[in-house]
C-alpha cells in the first residue's frame, strides 16, 4: 500500500496532496540555503504545533458551545496503528542487514579492483562527480532529484512512445560502442560467423 500511495505522489493522481508534498520538500530544502538544520526542523515543528493545538482548542470551544462533537480532522491519523510486529520487524531487519553487505561487496569489489571495466567506469564517474562539485553543492543536486522525481514520470507518460524511441536508439549505439570495444579488446579481428556454413576467421 504504501508503494501504490508513493506512485500517486509521483504521477499526481491526487493534485491537492501531491502540490502539498511537492511544495513542502522544495520549501524545507530552499530552507536550508540560508538556515541550519536544526533552526528548518524546530521551526517547521513550532509551526505544526501551533497549528494543531489552535485546531484542538478550536474543536474543543465548537464542543463547549454545544456546536460540534469536539472531535479534530485528525484523529483519524491519531487513532491509525504504525506499530510494526515481531514478524515483520525482523523481516526489514533482514532487508537492510542483506542490502547492506551487498552493498559492502559491491564497494569493495569496485575499489580493489575486482574487475577492471567496472573499476574504471567508477573511475571515471568520480572524475565527473568533481566537475559537477565545482558548480553546485549536493543540496542543489537534491532539490533537482525533488524536482526530476514529481515531473519526469508525469513527462515520461506523456510522451512514453517518443521517449522510448529515443532510449533505443542511444542504446543502440551505445551497444555499438561495447561490441567495437570487445573486439578491439580481442585483438581487433572481425566477430566470427558463427551460423552454419558461415564464413570462418582466416588463419595465418
Amino acid at each position: 500500500m504504501a508503494n501504490i500511495n508513493v506512485m500517486d505522489l509521483i504521477y499526481w493522481k491526487d493534485t491537492e496532496r501531491t502540490g502539498m508534498v511537492f511544495t513542502g520538500l522544495v520549501v524545507v530544502l530552499l530552507s536550508l540555503f540560508q538556515l541550519s538544520i536544526i533552526t528548518v526542523i524546530s521551526t517547521i515543528s513550532l509551526g505544526a504545533l501551533c497549528f494543531t493545538v489552535s485546531v484542538s482548542l478550536y474543536y474543543k470551544i465548537l464542543h463547549v458551545l454545544n456546536m460540534g462533537d469536539g472531535v479534530p480532522p485528525f484523529k483519524a491519523y491519531l487513532d491509525l496503528d504504525i506499530s510494526f510486529s515481531g514478524e515483520l520487524a525482523d523481516q526489514y531487519t533482514q532487508k537492510v542487514i542483506v542490502a547492506v553487505v551487498s552493498a559492502a561487496n559491491s564497494l569493495k569489489n569496485l575499489f580493489l579492483v575486482g574487475n577492471l571495466f567496472d573499476s574504471l567506469k567508477l573511475l571515471a564517474l568520480m572524475y565527473l562527480v568533481t566537475f559537477l562539485g565545482d558548480l553546485c553543492n549536493g543540496l542543489t543536486v537534491l532539490i533537482i532529484g525533488v524536482i526530476a522525481l514529481f515531473s519526469l514520470p508525469l513527462v515520461y507518460r506523456q510522451h512514453q512512445a517518443k521517449v522510448d524511441g529515443f532510449v533505443a536508439g542511444i542504446q543502440a549505439n551505445v551497444d555499438n560502442a561495447k561490441d567495437i570495444l570487445h573486439r578491439i579488446a580481442q585483438g581487433g579481428g572481425p566477430t566470427p560467423d558463427t551460423t552454419p556454413g558461415g564464413a570462418k576467421p582466416k588463419t595465418q
